[in-house]
């Protein structure tokens, strides 16, 4: 539970899946009502409440009904999310006597214990913070905190600054136009609910948007922003939105590097388009395909596929301009294949983080798209998630 007792400025962005679950139709019903403004999120793990019909839809309400009750706000001002398994009904009887404590519990400090009770197959805790400077002019930067240590207490060396924390969980089932995964971004700045709104769909589509792992978009997922205007003064906008962004990133690549059965991230970045589209088609095609992704679990430099991918991704190319290259080493260009011994190759393709990046030759557009190996162990755990 995350609890803000004067109440705070609330945006959010949620699935588009048409199963979406019940607590995702509540939270975007309460968000129109309150006119952008939340004093409570609460999130249950092990149980997603997608497609449980009108009991579970109560079911949610019930929720939120107690947790307004014990954090003395109206119930639109509750926010709402769960995860886990789609088709079974919250246990409502564990739920509802652990709201009370949750309420008392929640105190100014660490965003630490929300990040790790979300955690469903996750195997590590997910936080980003960056600090702005209150009411400078453009240009005065940003200011990154260890990811390890990041909270939202405000440090007094720090008390002339704005805080932007963020906390995720997910690990599979993730895709562009959400994934399972939850995550919040919070400031205490002071912003207008149309500005949060804004700010939090150019951070999403910077990040969140241009992540996937297995190609699906679950029923229950869910980017929640809050500004607590707690500084008293806004931050230069521009640099705020910068922070939002570096911090949404951050967290979209930490759900990618901890994707199950994870051994490697594939980053394809992509220049030279001729427009933002065409990037954007490529990367994301490239990225994606299932054949690129096991030569990278296997370390194995088949860029020939990934040729053919950018080739089927719908955008014209000239494969005399095409340029591809694994982090400095050239593979493809001029319409050939570059005289690189294999095994060089496949020392790019066996790092940690596999950087692809393909010249277009036809423009000034750019782009990324950020994946994955998919390994034995994903499809194992993935057989025997409900059992």
């Amino acid at each position: 539970m995350l609890r803000m007792d004067d109440g705070a400025v609330a945006a959010a962005m949620f699935t588009t899946n048409q199963f979406a679950a019940a607590p995702v139709h509540i939270s975007r019903d309460h968000l129109r009502n309150s006119c952008g403004y939340a004093s409570v999120l609460i999130v249950n793990s092990g149980c997603a409440n997608a497609a449980t019909g009108p009991h579970g839809y109560a079911d949610a309400q019930t929720i939120g009904d107690y947790v307004a009750q014990e954090c003395g706000c109206a119930p639109d001002a509750v926010l709402m999310n769960s995860t886990g398994i789609i088709g079974k009904r919250l246990p409502m009887t564990n739920i509802q006597k652990v709201i009370a404590p949750l309420a008392q519990q929640c105190v100014p400090g660490s965003a630490e214990p929300f990040a790790r009770a979300i955690m469903t197959t996750d195997t590590r805790l997910k936080m980003s913070t960056r600090l702005v400077a209150s009411g400078v002019t453009s240009g005065a930067g940003t200011t990154r905190t260890t990811q390890a240590t990041a909270n939202t207490t405000q440090n007094p060396a720090h008390s002339k600054q704005i805080r932007v924390t963020g906390v995720a969980k997910g690990a599979g089932m993730i895709h562009p136009n959400m994934a399972t995964m939850i995550a919040v971004i919070a400031t205490d700045a002071a912003l207008e609910p149309h500005e949060l709104n804004a700010m939090l769909r150019v951070a999403v589509e910077q990040s969140f948007h241009r992540i996937s792992i297995d190609g699906d978009t679950s029923t229950n997922d869910s980017v929640f922003a809050f500004a607590s205007a707690q500084r008293g003064a806004a931050a230069d906008h521009g640099e705020l939105q910068r922070a939002f962004c570096e911090v949404a990133r951050e967290l979209a690549r930490m759900i990618v590097c901890d994707g199950e059965g994870f051994t490697r991230a594939f980053e394809v970045r992509v220049r030279g388009a001729a427009s933002a589209t065409d990037a954007l088609d490529v990367a994301k095609t490239v990225a994606t395909s299932m054949l690129v992704r096991c030569a990278i679990t296997g370390g194995d430099p088949n860029w020939g596929r990934m040729l053919a991918a950018a080739g089927r991704s719908g955008t014209r190319l000239n494969p005399e301009r095409v340029c591809l290259r694994v982090g400095e080493l050239v593979l493809f260009h001029n319409g050939q294949p570059a005289d690189i011994r294999k095994d060089i190759a496949q020392a790019e393709f066996c790092k940690p983080n596999v950087i692809v990046e393909f010249d277009l030759g036809q423009g000034d557009h750019d782009d990324f798209f950020i994946s994955s190996g998919l390994t034995q162990e994903y499809v194992k755990l993935n057989s025997e998630y409900s059992t």
